[in-house]
């Protein structure tokens, strides 16, 4: 099914995103942060190959300022100021993975089970909220 490379890739990401929650959980621990953030960089290299991880995070100039910020992050858990370190990080992440985001949400909706859920109209009326708040006009997911 899979390949011995993509199954170490998918334990190291599974591993880092634990060790990172366990660092947020015991109050920003900076030696779980940092060994998080190693094992996820690392996870990704090993899922989806290491040119395919340097086109994700420096294939575009719109990346540079969510690789910019993931690394700036990186660099202020590591000099032990973790809470700054995990906003800016997260922040840069969020600009990375936001059009793949994107894509998760249109494949929800489109989905058996759970597109139903996300059609409901309450469901709706808060997606229209944050519509609003993005700056969004018009929705562009399928009704």
């Amino acid at each position: 099914m899979f390949s011995d490379d993509r199954k170490i890739g998918i334990g190291l990401t599974v591993f880092g995103l634990i060790f990172l929650f366990l660092g947020v959980l015991c109050f920003f621990d900076t030696s779980l942060l940092t060994l998080g953030n190693v094992l996820f960089v690392s996870g990704i290299c090993c899922l989806i190959g290491f040119k395919r991880t340097l086109k994700l995070f420096f294939g575009s100039m719109e990346r540079w300022a969510g690789t910019g910020l993931f690394l700036l992050g990186f660099l202020l858990v590591l000099f032990r100021y973790p809470i700054i370190g995990m906003i800016i990080e997260a922040y840069g992440m969020f600009k990375l993975f936001f059009k793949f985001g994107l894509i998760i949400n249109r494949f929800l909706h489109l989905s058996p089970v759970i597109g139903p859920i996300l059609r409901l109209p309450i469901v709706k009326r808060m997606k229209g909220m944050c519509d609003y708040c993005m700056g969004r006009s018009e929705s562009t997911l399928p009704e």
